[in-house]
């Protein structure tokens, strides 16, 4: 299988129910560095898992929705804890909806006549010292 790994970064605020949670309760930011991996189990007609800067720019525009928000306050994680992992999920069906959208190129799509991405890890970095992952087949196109 080869993989491609594209990063980037966002800035937000948040806070979490739960005592589990301790200080993490009341509202704090956090900056997360995101590594988008994908693969496929053969290169495309160019001799690449996917275009490296379109890869890029494609994870930046997703991850512009959420840079710098308060996620408290967006109406789509209303009664969410919106930990790291809870936030991977998110950006990978994100990523997977893009890519579905043809938005990687028409290489990037896997259907009945070509291999195209077959699997995509996103990977939040909290710190250097903590990270949560995603990680899943994408669906083919019919």
């Amino acid at each position: 299988m080869y993989a491609v790994n594209v990063r980037d970064h966002f800035m937000i605020a948040h806070s979490f129910r739960g005592e589990v949670f301790g200080p993490a309760q009341r509202l704090h930011g956090a900056t997360y560095v995101v590594d988008l991996e994908l693969r496929r189990a053969e290169l495309d007609v160019d001799g690449v898992v996917v275009d490296i800067g379109l890869a890029t720019q494609v994870l930046h525009d997703e991850l512009a929705a959420l840079n710098f928000q308060n996620l408290d306050e967006l109406p789509q994680f209303a009664g969410r804890n919106t930990t790291t992992e809870f936030l991977a999920r998110e950006i990978f069906d994100r990523m997977s909806a893009r890519i579905a959208a043809g938005a990687l190129g028409p290489h990037a799509l896997a259907d009945s006549g070509s291999a195209g991405l077959a699997q995509m890890r996103v990977t939040l970095n909290e710190s250097h010292v903590a990270w949560a992952s995603y990680e899943g087949v994408l669906p083919a196109v019919a």
